[in-house]
């Protein structure tokens, strides 16, 4: 891993902060706060710290509400919290843990029990991080598998709630794969649906863009902050990319090639039930279908 780690110190006493600043900066990047809020901010943003140095006894809001938001927060919950307070009373300790701390260091703190305590918890969200994402990544593929799909998909609808910005999904349904798989042999199947997702990721461009295999041959595009006309061009695009493969295809009565369906849907605002846009998808992928395949199909907005 070629990025350092990241630990967000929250204490209201500048000298505090300094002292463990300068005690850090050689291994992680560090970044502080002087405010329960302003750590909230950071740890919410598109780059959150791996770790949290948390002081108890703050002004307006104190740690114990610092970490009990961050631990009700499904984008921060996974952060581990390190508290570092003078309140060293077993009580205390035990009220830390219960709210999900997972380390208590006591004021005055000495620096070598500091880096060892933040080295050894960094290590282990470090091996958590790589477990996880393994655990989210197609086995045939390499592309997100369906569990990170459903994840992210609800991740998504809630920011779109926060936000107010746009959803899109494409669903993608490699045309007459049967056919394929029956005269090639299921190696060969399996190529075909790595290449297929390779070529659907190069026509991605921004990072919060996702391809994931939904299941069999069909993949899924999660398009945030994207409208109707803008996911209809990317799934034009992943169409035009596929063709360009130039997979060959002689069984599909569609063309020489490997080509794909695509149904489009976008939801504007989060109205009822997030499946509700995935069925539009779907429905607009068989309406692909219906037309003859090698197409993009759009559905009404959902409302």
């Amino acid at each position: 891993m070629n990025a350092k780690a990241s630990v967000l110190i929250v204490d209201n006493t500048p000298a505090n902060i300094q002292v463990l600043a300068e005690a850090l900066t050689a291994d992680y990047r560090v970044r502080v706060a002087s405010q329960g809020a302003k750590a909230l901010e950071i740890a919410r943003s598109t780059d959150p710290p791996d770790l949290i140095l948390l002081d108890v006894m703050m002004p307006e809001m104190d740690g114990y509400q610092v970490c009990q938001q961050l631990k009700a927060d499904e984008r921060t919950n996974g952060i581990p919290v390190i508290f570092v307070t003078a309140k060293s009373g077993i009580e205390d300790e035990a009220h830390g843990r219960d709210l999900g701390t997972v380390d208590y260091i006591n004021k005055p703190f000495h620096l070598p029990v500091v880096r060892a305590r933040v080295k050894a918890h960094i290590n282990l969200k470090l091996k958590t991080d790589l477990l996880e994402n393994l655990a989210q990544i197609d086995g045939l593929t390499y592309i997100p598998n369906r569990r990170r799909f459903d994840q992210l998909f609800a991740q998504e609808w809630a920011r779109m709630g926060r936000e107010n910005k746009p959803l899109a999904l494409s669903m993608i349904d490699v045309d007459h794969f049967k056919a394929y798989n029956d005269h090639y042999g299921h190696g060969a199947g399996d190529d075909c649906l790595r290449q297929v997702a390779a070529a659907l990721q190069r026509t991605l461009q921004r990072p919060a863009d996702l391809a994931a295999r939904y299941g069999g041959e069909e993949l899924v595009l999660v398009l945030p902050n994207t409208n109707g006309p803008g996911a209809c061009t990317i799934a034009e695009r992943a169409r035009l990319e596929i063709a360009a493969a130039g997979l060959a295809h002689a069984y599909s009565p569609t063309a020489d090639h490997i080509t794909v369906s695509i149904g489009v849907a976008a939801a504007e605002v989060p109205a009822g039930d997030p499946q509700r846009l995935l069925a539009a998808a779907d429905q607009a992928l068989y309406q692909a279908k219906r037309d003859g395949r090698n197409r993009c199909c759009t559905a009404p907005c959902p409302g």
